[in-house]
């Protein structure tokens, strides 16, 4: 085992201002959803164009939200992609709707937009893009694809806050889109997302179904017309998000440097030597919430991801797995998906790994991680 202090590969940094503005709202009296959140709700509007933005407490709901605002339920189909954290196709399920995969780009690892068009039916009523690593998908092509077929779009931008496409914000354009604050996230607010939307029609009946289906009439009145939940971010959760946000524009830049220097690190001949595919090197959209090769599978039986993250182990480097292929686990499975069907999702699925990337990330963090990453792929 390496004798160095262990490497994760993600990390929240939380600074003594947020830290003592958490403390502030503790001491306060007022730690539910207050002038907290919205606060941090105003700050994320001002960054995205002046849009209708809401904050919740995770970056799930905000998907299921969207959908029940798009009219998706029982009897409708949304594609998505089978590589990204599962909560993007669990939602379509809670909605009562029947989730349809697509398989993947092999290059940017995003939702394949020629198999996105293959795929929709008279059935089909969304489709929700998940952009991977903070990677965007071609936001012009999705769009005109939506319109020809009349769909609704829910961009799953968990991973994209700070990234842009053709020099506009992500979030900033479109139609629903939801960012996380989960606690890898590029910013976080322990727990929590926030969801974007188009109009102020549908921004009240987000704020609606944020909690329980509430309108308020005066102070002593209020009234129910949707089946809401109980998705409200807490003032604590806003603080920290406020306390984090005000960095956004350092900390993307930042992990734009260190991506850069991944790439100088690992050399010109890195896939050709190793065998390894690196992500698209992509220094003005992406905000590089992760890092993520694909590698190579063996020879020898044994499963490649495995057995490559317990050698980074071994070194003192942690490695994330994101995301094996949604439409491979056993509810899925359940669901009539099956091996084969996904060809490029499956293989990605099987191999991709995360390297370090986080806010206070080194340079010196970064030459270590390839050193190793270069000596476990010599390995037979």
């Amino acid at each position: 085992m390496s004798q160095r202090p262990f490497l994760p590969f993600a990390k929240p940094t939380i600074d003594e201002a947020t830290i003592a503005a958490v403390g502030d709202v503790l001491r306060s009296g007022w730690i539910s959803s207050g002038p907290q959140v919205q606060v941090f709700e105003a700050q994320l509007s001002e960054y995205l164009g002046g849009r209708p933005v809401h904050a919740f407490n995770s970056g799930t709901c905000t998907m299921e939200i969207a959908l029940r605002i798009a009219g998706v339920g029982i009897g409708a189909e949304v594609i998505t992609t089978p590589i990204s954290w599962v909560a993007t196709a669990n939602v379509i399920i809670e909605t009562g709707a029947t989730p349809v995969f697509a398989d993947i780009d092999p290059i940017t690892r995003n939702i394949d937009l020629t198999q996105v068009e293959a795929a929709i039916t008279p059935r089909t009523k969304a489709i929700i893009p998940v952009y991977l690593a903070g990677l965007p998908v071609d936001i012009g092509r999705l769009y005109a694809l939506a319109k020809k077929y009349n769909l609704r779009v829910v961009e799953d931008a968990a991973q994209a806050l700070g990234s842009t496409w053709n020099g506009k914000r992500i979030g900033s354009l479109g139609d629903f889109v939801s960012f996380s604050f989960q606690a890898n996230k590029n910013i976080t607010s322990s727990e929590g997302g926030c969801l974007v939307l188009s109009n102020a029609e549908e921004a009240s009946l987000a704020k609606k179904y944020r909690l329980q289906g509430i309108t308020r009439n005066g102070l002593d009145g209020l009234d129910v017309d949707v089946l809401g939940g109980k998705f409200n971010m807490t003032d604590v959760a806003a603080a920290i998000g406020i306390g984090q946000f005000s960095h956004i524009a350092a900390i993307t830049a930042h992990r734009r440097e260190l991506a850069q220097y991944y790439f100088t690190c690992l050399g010109s001949d890195f896939e050709a030597r190793y065998g390894a595919q690196l992500p698209v090197p992509d220094f003005e959209n992406s905000n590089w919430h992760m890092f993520q090769l694909v590698l190579p599978e063996r020879h020898d039986g044994k499963p490649a991801r495995a057995t490559f993250m317990e050698q980074m182990l071994e070194h003192g480097i942690g490695i994330g797995c994101h995301y094996p292929a949604i439409h491979l686990m056993s509810m899925y499975r359940a669901h009539g998906f099956k091996k084969g069907m996904l060809p490029v999702a499956e293989r990605v699925g099987r191999l991709i790994v995360s390297l370090p990337m986080f806010n206070v990330m080194t340079k010196n963090d970064v030459e270590r991680v390839v050193s190793a990453v270069k000596f476990v792929l010599q390995q037979k």
